[in-house]
């Protein structure tokens, strides 16, 4: 087994133990920790001054986002959801989220607005992405579900492109790993908000 296979089944076996970790939550946990991460959230600088600000829908037992979406909307916050890229695979656009238009589900079940050009907020308008994670460590490297979407979306960002724009996780306190081995396409996070505090690690320029 060569070292590449290594730290991919490496990578497998812990986004399982984390994603069981997240799924043995109960219910009364998962609703504290959508709730206590309003108040963590909108007490960082990055998500109180943003007026363009990326969020997304959970899916499965992720930390829910809908207190925070909620809270964004009333604070008078532009909110932008991912939409899966129709021409770029693998990639992501975001698109501003108008409450009183539905949401449709893409490939995967998770909801998003429909693709309407006019919708397409670029990543040079945004001030703030929030995003998700199966796991992250204590030098801010992220483990995603494996798809690689937000690596590549991040790309361009991580080479220097949009000065502007703060990226940061969203998690459970469960979520927190020893060591996440890394590969080569990774995109480390400056920072992470759990429900109880924001972590923010040596690289970061936040």
């Amino acid at each position: 087994m060569n070292s590449a296979t290594r730290i991919q089944n490496s990578r497998q076996q812990l986004r399982e133990q984390l994603k069981q970790q997240r799924r043995a939550l109960t219910e009364a946990e998962q609703k504290s920790a959508s709730l206590q991460l309003v108040d963590t959230a909108m007490q960082q600088p990055e998500v109180a001054q943003a007026e363009t600000i990326a969020l997304y829908f959970s899916f499965a037992a992720e930390l829910n986002t809908a207190p925070l979406l909620q809270a964004l909307l009333d604070a008078g916050k532009k909110v932008c959801l991912p939409v899966l890229h129709p021409f770029a695979k693998g990639h992501l656009l975001m698109l501003r989220y108008d409450p009183q238009r539905p949401l449709i589900n893409n490939k995967f079940a998770i909801p998003e607005p429909p693709l309407r050009c006019p919708d397409v907020v670029p990543f040079a308008q945004l001030d703030t992405l929030l995003v998700p994670l199966v796991g992250f460590d204590s030098q801010g490297n992220r483990l995603g579900m494996g798809g690689g979407f937000y690596d590549r979306t991040l790309a361009g960002w991580h080479a220097g492109r949009y000065p502007q724009l703060k990226v940061m996780g969203l998690a459970h306190d469960c979520q927190q790993a020893g060591h996440i081995p890394v590969q080569s396409w990774d995109v480390p996070l400056p920072a992470v908000i759990t429900a109880t505090r924001c972590w923010r690690f040596r690289h970061s320029s936040l």
